[in-house]
């Protein structure tokens, strides 16, 4: 063994034998006595891999600490936020009420059908089984089936509001073949009065994204935004504050449990100066005419009553008008939706004689005592203007003009003191001019001048200025207006009207008579064109003895005045066969009526308008009479007793 192991390789060199002996022999060594080239190599990694590894953790932990001792709050409240989903409630919106507390618009628990589809395995044949006891009509239907496709599972679709409660009796008695459907209760708008009161307290209606946009109040299931009248003008004081609940909901937003409700604080009360049933007994007074009447209180300009005919039912706004439904008002010649009392403009006729006559006055050109001879025409640069009476009225003073309505009196005096004049009288009168009501779309009217013919590329000639001595002519004026014309006349001051008396029991400033400024018009002459219109009424051959009051010791001074809408020639006027009695409706000329009472101590102003009623004399002045009678029959200064009329239905008498 030892001899084969001596023979060398056949390069040369170190046997064989000696090389594996080397080999085994540092096999056999120590491990720390071994010279590997490597191990200073691997000792630099590992040294380096436990100071990355080391850094890391560190850096961990520096975190851990960061979230679970500087930040734990913080993070223990997003957890609590996922956990639990905080929801606003839409608050009641607030009552308005007349002036004796009773609810003129209010709220009322709504019955609505929703369903859950997670609670159904079949959601079309749920719905065709609803819908055979519940019709659903197109618009339902695409509006469901786009929330179902938009909506979660376990979010409750809505398939009809504004149940009533057979509909919702009908509904829960079928129930085991309605799985998934559920009866919830939210509130609607009411109005106790419907149409009576439609044109004041005006309507709500669901908010577009326009006024979610401005308020994201408005956002919330159920509110509602005023569309016109009080609720319109007074909306976000009856909008409310909202309220909140807190739900536990799981991972996926589904509600758990209902941890905590705040319910929200209701709108603010409005209290108006209406009385509900004074208004009542206008408008039966005024039946199915188109008109409009204000009752005003001349001492703190409190309007008491505000009918304007034919009405709407502002209910129908709240869960949705029809399109043709809209289609026959809109197409209506007698306009209902159009609050006439303070949007109708009409030429005031006669009963801007006193204004123009007022103007008059104040510029000295003419006296109470100067008399005009009225032959029935006047001739001016080759045209005639015609009196009334063809025959004319003869030798006529301020006193006899106001009484015998005589339009030749009062073309002459215009011509006399200008367009100009006769315009800052009427403003200051309270025509054609903004008057501070708390309602919207309200309108000015209109008292022109040659500047504001001018303005409008025309010349303004002689004959525009005796016309508007009648009140003709371009002249517009509203119906509230003119009773707030007829307060300042017969009380001398700038009396305002509104219909805010408090707003949550505190009662308005403006009910207070002495916050209105006097007129600054000479008494002596007031008292003149009161006397005048105490003539019209109570003298023999005034113009208006229809209007005479049937109280004892009460009498009532008035104005009366038939506004054209259609050019008369004089060919039909001097041939003595004209009637205009006999045009279509639409053609014939409009009836107004003012007055106040009592004469010697003026409380109330009434201004009447009949659209087409052809005479102020016999359709107007009646009408205007029995109003002012229910007036001072109801006395509406006891403020805080109301009449017995007032919390039961109104008759016609007060007997």
């Amino acid at each position: 063994f030892w001899t084969r192991r001596t023979r060398h390789d056949h390069m040369g060199g170190a046997p064989m034998w000696l090389k594996r002996r080397k080999r085994d022999n540092r096999r056999l060594m120590p491990i720390r006595d071994q010279k590997d080239p490597a191990r200073g190599i691997f000792t630099r990694r590992a040294l380096l891999c436990m100071v990355v590894q080391v850094g890391a953790l560190g850096e961990l932990a520096r975190r851990l600490y960061h979230i679970q001792i500087n930040d734990g709050d913080h993070y223990a409240r997003m957890a609590a936020n996922n956990r639990v989903s905080k929801r606003l409630l839409a608050p009641p919106r607030g009552r308005i009420v007349d002036r004796y507390g009773i609810a003129l618009a209010n709220n009322k628990e709504n019955w609505r059908a929703l369903l859950m589809p997670e609670e159904t395995t079949d959601v079309p044949g749920t719905i065709e089984r609803f819908s055979a006891l519940i019709p659903l009509d197109e618009r339902d239907r695409n509006r469901i089936a786009r929330e179902l496709r938009h909506q979660r599972r376990f979010v409750p679709v809505m398939l009809r509001d504004f149940l009533s409660w057979d509909e919702m009796a009908r509904i829960e008695l079928n129930a085991p073949s309605l799985p998934g459907v559920l009866i919830d209760v939210g509130t609607r708008r009411v109005y106790p009065e419907g149409e009576l009161l439609a044109h004041i307290i005006g309507y709500v209606a669901p908010p577009n994204e326009s006024d979610v946009a401005h308020s994201t109040l408005l956002a919330l299931p159920g509110m509602r935004v005023g569309r016109a009248g009080i609720e319109q003008n007074q909306d976000e004081k009856l909008r409310g504050t909202a309220g909140s609940v807190e739900m536990e909901v799981n991972a996926v937003g589904r509600v758990i449990s209902e941890l905590n409700r705040e319910e929200g604080v209701p709108g603010e009360e409005i209290s108006l100066t209406i009385d509900r049933g004074l208004q009542q007994r206008v408008l039966n007074h005024i039946g199915d005419q188109t008109a409009s009447a204000v009752v005003m209180d001349c001492h703190n300009g409190e309007v008491l009553a505000m009918v304007s005919t034919p009405s709407f039912d502002p209910s129908l706004f709240d869960s949705g008008v029809s399109h043709a439904q809209w289609i026959e008002w809109t197409n209506n010649q007698h306009t209902p939706l159009i609050n006439k009392a303070v949007a109708g403009v009409y030429p005031p006729g006669s009963t801007f004689k006193p204004a123009v006559a007022m103007a008059a006055l104040e510029s000295g050109l003419i006296s109470p005592t100067d008399r005009v001879f009225c032959p029935g025409h006047l001739d001016v640069g080759g045209t005639r203007f015609h009196c009334w009476s063809r025959w004319g009225h003869g030798s006529v003073d301020l006193h006899l003009a106001l009484k015998y309505s005589c339009d030749v009196y009062f073309y002459e005096i215009a011509r006399r003191i200008g367009m100009d004049r006769i315009a800052q009288t009427a403003h200051r009168m309270g025509l054609g001019v903004p008057l501070d009501i708390e309602l919207p779309h309200t309108r000015t009217g209109l008292i022109p001048t040659p500047a504001w013919r001018q303005a409008h590329h025309h010349h303004w000639n002689g004959g525009d200025t005796i016309v508007s001595g009648i009140g003709q002519g371009f002249i517009q004026v509203t119906p509230l207006q003119l009773a707030t014309y007829t307060a300042r006349m017969a009380t001398g001051r700038a009396v305002q009207p509104h219909l805010m008396r408090a707003i949550n029991g505190e009662v308005s400033p403006m009910a207070n008579p002495e916050n209105w400024p006097s007129l600054n018009m000479p008494e002596k002459y007031l008292d003149a064109l009161r006397a005048g219109m105490f003539a019209v009424v109570n003298e023999p051959h005034g113009t208006a003895p229809k209007a005479q009051l049937d109280l004892p010791g009460i009498t009532m001074a008035g104005k009366t005045g038939s506004a054209q809408v259609r050019h008369v020639s004089r060919a039909l006027r001097e041939g003595g066969h004209f009637n205009s009695a006999n045009l279509p409706w639409e053609y014939r000329p409009h009836a107004l009526f003012i007055c106040f009472a009592p004469y010697d101590a003026p409380r109330y102003a009434v201004s009447v308008v009949i659209e087409h009623g052809n005479t102020g004399a016999d359709a107007a002045a009646p009408l205007a009479r029995d109003i002012m009678r229910d007036t001072l029959l109801r006395d509406p200064s006891n403020h805080t007793t109301p009449p017995p009329e007032s919390v039961a239905a109104v008759d016609d008498s007060f007997e």
